[in-house]
């Protein structure tokens, strides 16, 4: 059982790596669009640990989507959105 709560939180971790940490925008998520450059829409979590920004991106771009690192996920939306360093 404690191997399982270590691997998730491993996964957590790393998963937040190609985001800003500590600050407010640590989420990353994947969005159909950003609005603004501020507002995700139709955001998902990544399906897989993204240690790196290619595969961040590889990830979302595999689902039709655009990686984010959003303050806060509500209701399938990412409010205050930056795109991740070393994505395009």
């Amino acid at each position: 059982m404690k191997f399982f709560a270590a691997a998730a939180l491993f996964a957590t971790s790393a998963m937040a790596a190609v985001c800003p940490d500590g600050g407010l925008f640590t989420n990353p998520l994947c969005c159909s669009s950003i609005l603004l450059e501020a507002v995700g829409l139709d955001c998902t979590t990544p399906t897989v640990s993204v240690a790196t920004a290619g595969i961040f991106q590889a990830n979302c771009a595999s689902i039709g989507k655009q990686p984010a690192c959003c303050v806060a996920p509500i209701a399938g939306q990412g409010l205050l959105c930056n795109k991740p360093a070393g994505t395009h």
